[in-house]
């Protein structure tokens, strides 16, 4: 297995009076994708925004081999890209410019957009689709076209590691296919890639699959694995089970009797 991206040890996240992430270790290979999944409540959001330096935390979390205390803010914002769930922007912001946003780290904080930024923000738009609509305003789009410029956004970083909540929301299933398209790029380039999902049967498609019961990890495999399938299986009580299908894996919800 390749060297870890994201690691955590003894991970402890506390939401008000509630922990929420019990003690976790956990080792996420780089040049692979690898999806989060887990029943409501498990503590993937959670989990995914600890490792992303959005949540106070207790434990160590390493980044690319240096521990997350030595990063400066800036160069973490160029080494991890985060697109989140439900994600609020500017809605009077052109589409463009918000995908600019995404290269905030790289520019001099008195400095314009460099032509780099620009190609940037014009090949991220062009692989996520959206941009023939770039001089239209954020709030005139629909939740797919929104949802597709604020990928663009995470990808114009150009950062190693994405680091997706949800990113699924909105979309329909050719542009669900076209994300995976996308997801499967970045690691061939070498990148790493953590996604939450809910929609099992994608996450299924990932190289290795995590799987978060009641804050902890319940299971850490690759998404081929008939271990993974079977703890897939139990952290949802039975109620979908694992299929082949057309040489890809399935999850079909199992009813339960009456």
């Amino acid at each position: 297995m390749n060297e870890p991206a994201l690691r955590c040890s003894g991970l402890r996240v506390r939401l008000g009076e509630r922990e929420v992430l019990h003690d976790v270790e956990l080792a996420l290979p780089a040049g692979r994708w690898t999806a989060l999944a887990g029943p409501n409540g498990a503590g993937k959001t959670t989990l995914l925004k600890a490792l992303a330096q959005l949540l106070p935390a207790q434990g160590r979390i390493d980044i690319l081999g240096r521990p997350a205390a030595r990063w400066p803010v800036r160069e973490r914002a160029r080494a991890i890209a985060w697109l989140g769930q439900g994600d609020a922007g500017a809605e009077d912001l052109l589409a463009h410019d918000v995908v600019m946003l995404g290269r905030l780290p790289h520019q001099d904080w008195l400095g314009g957009a460099s032509a780099a930024d620009l190609a940037a923000v014009q090949a991220a738009m062009l692989e996520t689709q959206c941009w023939d609509w770039r001089a239209r305003a954020l709030g005139n789009l629909s939740g797919g076209e929104r949802q597709r410029v604020l990928l663009a956004r995470a990808l114009a970083v150009q950062a190693p590691v994405l680091l997706m909540d949800e990113p699924l929301s909105h979309l329909d299933p050719p542009h669900q296919a076209d994300w995976l398209a996308i997801v499967r790029r970045h690691v061939a380039r070498g990148g790493t890639a953590v996604s939450v999902l809910h929609e099992i049967g994608l996450a299924l498609q990932a190289d290795d699959i995590v799987l978060l019961e009641a804050g902890r990890v319940a299971h850490h495999g690759a998404a081929a694995d008939a271990a993974t399938h079977r703890a897939l299986e139990a952290v949802f009580a039975r109620r979908l089970k694992v299929h082949a299908v057309a040489g890809r894996w399935v999850a079909l919800p199992v009813e339960e009797a009456p």
